[in-house]
């Protein structure tokens, strides 16, 4: 069917939960916090240890983002203000301000796969045509920020801990976002002075590991969701939401411990059709619609080979390496 002709079918998984919402939080903030205070804990032993137990940590930190990313969408509880709240509260430990992500975030669901709308809430992605009209030094730049080093690297940790701090692109949207951002710096801050105060310096151990390896997985799961080759990128009149919504968006296919880690966030073409469904619903859709099951498949190996993909082929409508787009026809960059 149509992208738009499964909106409608989909409608009919939207409808949270509350005890199955409240259960999944729990089986999150638990755990979280327990081995924070593991970490906290283990410093009195061993510094490594501490950093090893964060580091573990990090993977709760993925789940706890994504149930902040469905509180963005209104998925989780049928209360708005709820879900608000509950999303600010998670975006402290996040180090996410959680009106700025709900802004930005659906910004990229309204232009995903829209060549004339490429910016905020996405990934740096040119075509080949783009790229071939850069002068050297800004080929080196975009080379060095697609490289897999510096994007699940460097930037992560960058995204996380410097540019959430201050809602950069967004200060004239509104002073609710400069505030929420504001107000979630003061928060993480008098947490790490409590934690300070408490441990000294090395209480930094038990938390920064943890954001670093969380934000890590993260920029992952966010880039292979719609870096994979057979994606699809329009310009208008061509582009429309829901086909872009539906083609543009991978279906990664995770062992069950990680679809739970990633709260099911793999199953991406049905987020974006529909981003009020759950997260812990999403696996009904795919059992009851098989065609939605088998769409943009990616195994966790062939999702790694999506690291080696850098620009979009207007021509062959598929993204290229950097290598395989220098073969490509100089008509791509007249298209």
């Amino acid at each position: 069917m149509a992208g738009r002709d499964w909106i409608r079918v989909l409608a009919s998984y939207r409808d949270p939960s509350p005890r199955r919402s409240n259960l999944e939080v729990a089986l999150t903030i638990i755990p979280f916090f327990g081995l924070l205070a593991l970490a906290c804990w283990a410093l009195s032993i061993s510094h490594a240890l501490a950093v090893a137990i964060a580091a573990l940590n990090g993977a709760f930190l993925v789940r706890l983002f994504l149930i902040q990313h469905d509180c963005s969408h209104g998925a989780l509880y049928r209360s708005r203000s709820l879900n608000t709240w509950l999303g600010r509260v998670l975006g402290v430990f996040t180090l996410t301000p959680f009106d700025v992500w709900r802004r930005s975030h659906s910004i990229h669901h309204g232009s995903v796969g829209d060549l004339d709308e490429r910016g905020l809430g996405d990934i740096p992605t040119l075509t080949v045509g783009e790229y071939r009209q850069l002068t050297p030094l800004r080929r080196a730049i975009y080379r060095t920020y697609r490289h897999p080093l510096f994007l699940f690297g460097f930037v992560p940790a960058f995204l996380f801990f410097v540019r959430n701090r201050v809602p950069a692109g967004q200060m004239c949207a509104g002073a609710r976002y400069w505030t929420s951002a504001m107000l979630t710096n003061l928060a993480i801050a008098v947490l790490v002075a409590i934690a300070i105060w408490r441990a000294g310096a090395p209480a930094l151990y038990a938390f920064v590991p943890t954001t670093l390896v969380g934000s890590t997985i993260g920029m992952w799961l966010f880039y292979v969701q719609h870096q994979f080759e057979k994606t699809e990128w329009d310009r208008k009149p061509e582009w429309t939401l829901h086909e872009a919504a539906l083609h543009g968006s991978s279906h990664l296919v995770l062992p069950p411990v990680l679809r739970w880690f990633t709260a099911n966030i793999g199953v991406h073409h049905v987020h974006h059709l529909h981003a009020r469904i759950p997260f812990y619903r999403l696996p009904e859709v795919l059992r009851d619609h098989p065609a939605l099951d088998q769409a943009q498949r990616l195994t966790l190996l062939e999702s790694f080979r999506c690291a080696r993909l850098h620009l979009w082929d207007e021509d062959r409508r598929r993204l290229l390496s950097f290598r395989d787009a220098s073969r490509a026809p100089m008509a791509g960059a007249a298209a």
